[in-house]
C-alpha cells in the first residue's frame, strides 16, 4: 500500500506530532498519545465516509496511546473499531484482554479504557468505525473479542480485509451513493466475520438487521423532513433498497412510509405554531420549512389531522402564552421594563 506521507501528511517533525495528536482527538476520539520520536515523527491520515460506517487509514511513527475513563467521559462516539494492521505490529489491551497484532484484525470499543503501543517501527492500519447501534450483535458477547488478535489470512477475515483494502484504493473514485452502498456491504462483512469469531453465525439474525435498517431510515427521515423532495423513492435510493423492499420494511409499522413522513412534518409544524409568538413566521413559511409544497396543502392536512386550522391553532396558543405582569411592558428584545 502506498504511503500517504508525501501527499496527506498531518504530522512531520516535533510540531507535527502535536498536530497528529490534535487530529486523532478531533477526528476519532479524545486520547493521549506519546512518542520517543517527536523530532523525526511522521504520520498520515485519510478518511472515507461510507454512510453507516467510516473507514480510516492511519500511518505513523511508533506511538503509545492511552484512553482513560476520563477520555471516555470527555467524548465517546459509541463505536466499535475493527482495525486491520497492514504494516508493523500493535500491542493492544482492553477489558483485561491483551495481545500483539501483526497482519491481522483487532476489535476495540470506544466506550472502554484501552492502551496501545507500536512494538516495531512504522505502523499502518485500516480502521472500520462502526456505530454500536448499527452492529446487530450483542455487546456482552462482543466483549470477549476485544483486544484479541483475529486472523485475516483466511475465510471471512480474508474477504473482509481484501474488501477494506480495495475500498481504500478505489473508494475515492466512487460517487457518494456508491460509497453508501459499499458501507452497507462493509457492515455486513464485519458482522458476519465477528459472528463467526463468536462461534455462532446466527448471531446476526435477519430481524436484528431489519431493525437496524429501519432505525437508519427513521434517522434519515428526521434529518430531512424539510426537503420537499423527500419521497419513498429517494429514501430507497439513499439506502440502496428497492422500493418494494422499503415498503415491506414498513409493513408492520404503525403508519405507512408516506403517512409517517406527513405526520412527522405536521408535528414539527404544529410545534412551531404552538410557540405562542405574536410576531411568528407566516403559516406559509412554516409549511415550507417542513417540506410542504403549498400552504393550501399544509392547511388541509393540518385540519384533517388535528381538527383545526394552523391559524386557529396559533391563535389558541397565543391565549395560553404567559403575559407580562401588570404595570410592565416588554421592550423590543423581549425583556420586561416598568411603565
Amino acid at each position: 500500500m502506498q504511503s500517504l506521507f508525501a501527499s496527506e501528511a498531518v504530522g512531520a517533525g516535533e510540531g507535527g506530532f502535536d498536530r497528529f495528536c490534535e487530529a486523532v482527538s478531533t477526528e476519532v476520539m479524545p486520547i493521549t498519545l506519546s512518542t520517543r520520536h517527536a523530532a523525526d515523527f511522521r504520520a498520515g491520515m485519510r478518511y472515507l465516509d461510507l454512510g453507516v460506517v467510516r473507514l480510516s487509514f492511519v500511518a505513523s511513527s511508533p506511538v503509545l496511546s492511552r484512553r482513560t475513563a476520563a477520555h471516555v467521559r470527555r467524548g465517546d462516539p459509541e463505536h466499535v473499531q475493527l482495525a486491520l494492521i497492514t504494516k508493523g505490529a500493535l500491542r493492544i489491551s482492553q477489558r483485561r484482554n491483551e495481545s500483539v497484532v501483526a497482519a491481522g484484525l483487532v476489535l476495540t470499543d470506544t466506550s472502554r479504557p484501552s492502551e496501545g503501543e507500536c512494538t516495531g517501527g512504522q505502523i499502518e492500519s485500516l480502521v472500520l468505525q462502526i456505530p454500536r447501534e448499527a452492529l446487530a450483535l450483542r455487546s456482552d458477547r462482543l466483549d470477549r473479542l476485544l483486544a484479541q488478535c483475529l486472523a485475516a489470512d483466511g475465510g471471512s477475515g480474508a474477504i473482509l480485509a481484501d474488501f477494506l483494502r480495495t475500498l481504500l484504493t478505489h473508494g475515492p473514485d466512487c460517487r457518494p451513493e456508491e460509497l453508501r452502498g459499499m458501507g452497507s456491504v462493509a457492515l455486513d462483512l464485519a458482522t458476519a466475520f465477528l459472528a463467526r469469531q463468536l462461534g455462532d453465525p446466527g448471531q446476526a439474525p435477519a430481524a436484528a438487521r431489519t431493525r437496524e435498517t429501519l432505525q437508519r431510515i427513521h434517522r434519515f427521515i428526521e434529518h430531512n423532513l424539510g426537503d420537499p423532495d423527500l419521497t419513498p423513492q429517494l429514501i430507497a435510493d439513499r439506502h440502496n433498497l428497492s422500493l418494494r423492499h422499503l415498503y415491506n420494511l414498513f409493513a408492520d409499522e404503525p403508519l405507512t412510509l408516506s403517512a409517517h413522513i406527513r405526520r412527522s412534518r405536521l408535528e414539527r409544524a404544529r410545534t412551531d405554531l404552538g410557540r405562542g409568538e405574536p410576531n411568528g413566521q407566516p403559516v406559509r413559511a412554516i409549511a415550507a420549512r417542513w417540506g410542504f409544497a403549498s400552504a393550501t396543502a399544509f392547511s388541509r392536512a393540518f385540519r384533517e389531522t388535528y381538527g383545526t386550522t394552523p391559524t386557529e391553532h396559533r391563535a389558541y396558543a397565543l391565549t395560553l402564552s404567559p403575559r407580562p405582569a401588570r404595570g410592565t411592558a416588554t421592550d423590543g428584545s423581549g425583556n420586561q421594563r416598568f411603565v
